[in-house]
């Protein structure tokens, strides 16, 4: 079987999540809270039957602790996208990466509020707004198809976000 150039080196199915709660401090690169590490859990729950081949995470501890049980029940290690000053480019570092996975499996991204939509648009997915701060049971599904569009679901997991959370009026910054 001939595939087109750039079909075979992408992957079919992308789950894109936000990192779970994270604690108030310290303030550069904070841990999960409790809740986050529950939900940490939940996504490695959730995401049990995709069998999820590849996991990627930025540099920070909250996304590599949300990536975590994940990567432990695939037997799998983090690949580490650092996260920029440039949200946009590390999109596009993120979207190659995933493109680079082997044809047919399931990549996992944990990032930020600031960056998981880029990284869907990078992906050919719709353009969307940052996700709120308060949002973390967000799972985003990409089918990605041969040559077409790629399908978007969005979904959640774990515990429910706090009522009115998805009306933010600032979203926060990674």
């Amino acid at each position: 079987m001939v595939l087109a150039s750039g079909v075979a080196a992408q992957a079919s199915t992308v789950i894109l999540v936000r990192h779970a709660e994270k604690a108030a401090r310290p303030a550069d690169d904070p841990p999960l809270t409790n809740d986050g590490q529950a939900r940490a859990k939940d996504l490695a729950a959730a995401v049990a039957d995709a069998h999820v081949s590849t996991v990627i995470a930025t540099q920070f501890v909250r996304t590599q602790a949300t990536a975590k049980p994940v990567a432990d029940a695939a037997g799998k290690t983090t690949i580490i996208v650092p996260a920029t000053a440039d949200p946009k480019a590390h999109a596009d570092s993120v979207a190659a990466k995933v493109r680079a996975a082997p044809a047919g499996s399931a990549v996992l991204v944990v990032g930020h509020s600031n960056t998981i939509p880029l990284i869907i648009a990078a992906l050919g997915g719709p353009k969307m707004q940052d996700l709120c701060d308060a949002e973390y049971s967000n799972m985003f599904v990409m089918q990605m198809a041969g040559g077409g569009s790629p399908r978007l679901v969005r979904a959640k997991y774990g515990v429910s976000d706090p009522m009115g959370s998805e009306k933010c009026t600032r979203p926060m910054k990674k």
